[in-house]
């Protein structure tokens, strides 16, 4: 067994806690990818991750916080499973619309540039990269919950 895989296989879960804010994504993901160092993910692996967990945080940030209630609690458990990297964000900020996740559907670029959508994306780009991605909304609380198919352990 390599030493990489000996690792791995270590991983025990985490959690990452911060308070939402002007630097709260920067701040979370700095402590994750701190703690996620023992798997040695390469180049792509670490850019999924990484674009993944941003796109989210950035929405509880501008969203479930927006500026009138802009600090509060953002909780990431994260577990290293066979499948990969197993995620859970929550937050008490303001609930989805509906209290579904958005369709995540790339929008056509075939417009006039002043009538592309704003926003939008970052849900794409989540659903793209990501696997088992569902939402609830319990006890005044988002769950946000995906996994990542990096890291596989054998």
């Amino acid at each position: 067994m390599s030493l990489k895989v000996a690792q791995a296989d270590m991983l025990e879960p985490f959690d990452v806690r911060v308070t939402s804010g002007p630097l709260a994504v920067r701040k979370a993901l700095e402590l994750v990818f701190d703690r996620l160092s023992p798997l040695t993910l390469d180049v792509e692996e670490t850019s999924t991750v990484e674009l993944v967990l941003a796109e989210a945080l950035n929405n509880i940030v501008e969203h479930a916080y927006p500026p009138a209630d802009a600090s509060g609690p953002v909780h990431i458990n994260i577990r290293h499973c066979k499948d990969g990297l197993h995620v859970q964000l929550r937050d008490r900020g303001r609930a989805m619309p509906d209290h579904k996740l958005p369709k995540g559907q790339l929008h056509s670029c075939d417009v006039d540039f002043s009538d592309l959508p704003e926003g939008g994306f970052g849900w794409f780009l989540i659903k793209d990269l990501s696997r088992d991605v569902e939402y609830t909304r319990l006890d005044g609380e988002n769950r946000l919950k995906l996994r990542i198919a990096v890291a596989f352990r054998r």
